[in-house]
C-alpha cells in the first residue's frame, strides 16, 4: 500500500506545485543557458519555507519532517526539468537535517536564519580528486589549534560552489583528524566558503547546469570550535545519516521526473502518427510504457517508505541500520529507472527529443548525475548485501 499524507502535506504539495509551475517550469531550459536559478526563484522558495525545511522552528524553518520534505521534493522534480531547483533544495534540506541534529546552538544560530531566508546555500563537500565512495581515503586534515581548528586539502565535485562562495553559506565537510585511525579519526564540520584560504574552482557538469559545480581548495583555514558537528573523531558515523536523508530524496526525485517524461512522452504517442496510425498504438512502445510507469510507482513508492523510516528512526521505533538497509534499496536504482523511462521518450519524439527545446533530454542528464551523486548504485548494493549477511556496516 502506498504511504498515506496527512492533509498538512498535501496543503505542501498544493502551495509547492502552484509556485513551481508558476515560477520554475516556465524558465527550466532557460536556468541551463543563463547557468543560474534567479535570485527571485530562490526567495519564493524561502518564503515558501523550503529552505532549510528540516531545521528546528525557533531558527524560522517550518521544521518538516523527512516524508512532508519528499512532497517538496517530488513537486520541484515535476516542474523543474533540469534538476536544478531540485539539488539547491535537496542539499539544504538534508545537511541541514544533519547539523541540526548534531551541530552547536552557536553554529545553529549562526547558519539557520540565513538560509531559512534564501540568503546563504548550505551543502555538502566530502568529495576529493581521489575520495569518492571511499570516504576514508580523504586527504584533507583537520588539526586543533590554540582557538579551534585548522584545516587544509581540496575539495571536487562539488554541488553550490559558487552559490556559497558568492552570496554566502558554506559546506559541511570531513576531514582526518587523528589519520593513523583511520575512519574513526575523522571529524565532521562546517565550512564557510567565504573564509580566508578558500580557493574555488568551476566545473562545467553534463547537466543541472542552474547550480554550479566546482571544487575548493582548502589552505590553512581556520574555523572555531563550535563549527564541530557531533564529537571529534566520530564524524564519519553521523556523516551517513545526511547522506541517507539526502539519498531519499533523491530516489523520489528520480521517479517523479521519470514519472513527469511518461506523461510528456504519453501526450505525444497520442498525437504523432506513423505509417498511419498514432504511435500509441504501436504494442512495443504499450509495453515499454507499461514497465516504466510501472517500476517508477514501485520507486516512488520505497522513496516515501525510505523517508518514512529515517523519521520513525528519529521517534526511536527504527534502528540506524534498518534505515540504511532501506534507503539504499530506494537509492539503487533510482538513476538507472529515471533514465531508462526518459531514454524511450525521447526515442520516441525522434529528431525532437535530441534537441535542446526538447525538456526530456534535460531531464535525462539530470538524473543520469543521482546515480553517483550522494553514493554510487555499486555503494548501495554494498550496504543491502552487508544488512542482509549481518556485517557490520561501518
Amino acid at each position: 500500500m502506498s504511504i498515506k499524507f496527512t492533509e498538512e502535506q498535501e496543503m505542501i504539495r498544493e502551495s509547492v506545485r502552484e509556485f513551481a509551475q508558476s515560477k520554475i517550469a516556465p524558465i527550466a531550459l532557460q536556468m541551463e543557458e543563463t547557468k543560474e536559478i534567479p535570485r527571485d526563484v530562490v526567495k519564493g522558495m524561502a518564503e515558501l519555507g523550503l529552505m532549510t525545511c528540516t531545521a528546528d522552528e525557533k531558527y524560522g524553518s517550518p521544521g518538516l519532517d523527512a516524508v512532508s520534505a519528499g512532497v517538496i521534493a517530488e513537486e520541484l522534480a515535476k516542474a523543474d526539468c533540469t534538476g536544478s531547483t531540485c539539488v539547491y533544495y535537496l542539499v539544504p534540506a538534508s545537511w541541514g537535517f544533519l547539523l541540526n541534529k548534531y551541530g552547536t546552538e552557536e553554529a545553529k544560530q549562526e547558519i539557520f536564519p540565513k538560509t531559512v531566508s534564501g540568503e546563504w546555500f548550505l551543502g555538502i563537500a566530502t568529495t576529493e580528486s581521489d575520495a569518492g565512495s571511499d570516504v576514508g581515503a580523504t586527504k584533507t586534515t583537520i588539526k586543533p589549534d590554540s582557538d579551534g581548528f585548522v584545516v587544509n586539502g581540496e575539495k571536487m565535485y562539488i554541488s553550490g560552489v559558487r552559490e556559497a562562495a558568492t552570496h554566502g553559506g558554506g559546506h559541511i565537510t570531513i576531514a582526518h583528524q587523528t589519520p593513523e585511525r583511520g575512519t574513526r579519526g575523522m571529524t565532521t564540520f562546517y565550512l564557510p566558503l567565504t573564509a580566508e584560504g578558500i580557493t574555488p574552482t568551476y566545473i562545467n557538469d553534463l547537466g543541472r547546469e542552474g547550480i554550479s559545480c566546482g571544487g575548493f581548495a582548502i589552505d590553512n583555514v581556520k574555523i572555531p570550535k563550535h563549527y564541530i558537528l557531533g564529537e571529534e573523531n566520530k564524524g564519519f558515523y553521523i556523516l551517513h545519516e545526511g547522506y541517507e536523508y539526502a539519498r531519499a530524496l533523491i530516489s523520489v526525485i528520480c521517479a517523479s521526473a521519470g514519472l513527469k517524461s511518461l506523461e510528456n512522452g504519453m501526450s505525444y504517442i497520442k498525437e504523432r502518427k506513423s505509417f498511419g496510425k498514432p504511435l500509441a498504438e504501436y504494442q512495443e512502445i504499450n509495453f515499454r510504457l507499461a514497465e516504466h510507469y510501472t517500476k517508477l510507482n514501485m520507486l516512488r513508492d520505497l522513496g516515501y517508505k525510505a523517508l518514512k523510516t529515517i523519521d520513525l528512526e528519529q521517534e526511536g521505533k527504527v534502528s540506524r541500520f534498518e534505515t540504511s538497509n532501506i534507503v539504499a534499496q530506494a537509492k539503487m536504482f533510482c538513476s538507472d529507472w529515471a533514465c531508462e523511462a526518459i531514454n524511450d521518450v525521447m526515442q520516441w519524439q525522434g529528431a525532437f527529443g535530441y534537441s535542446r527545446e526538447c525538456l526530456d533530454q534535460a531531464a535525462w542528464r539530470a538524473v543520469r548525475s543521482f546515480s553517483l551523486a550522494e553514493g554510487t548504485k555499486e555503494v548501495m548494493k554494498m550496504i543491502v548485501a552487508r544488512e542482509l549477511l549481518g556485517k557490520k556496516q561501518y
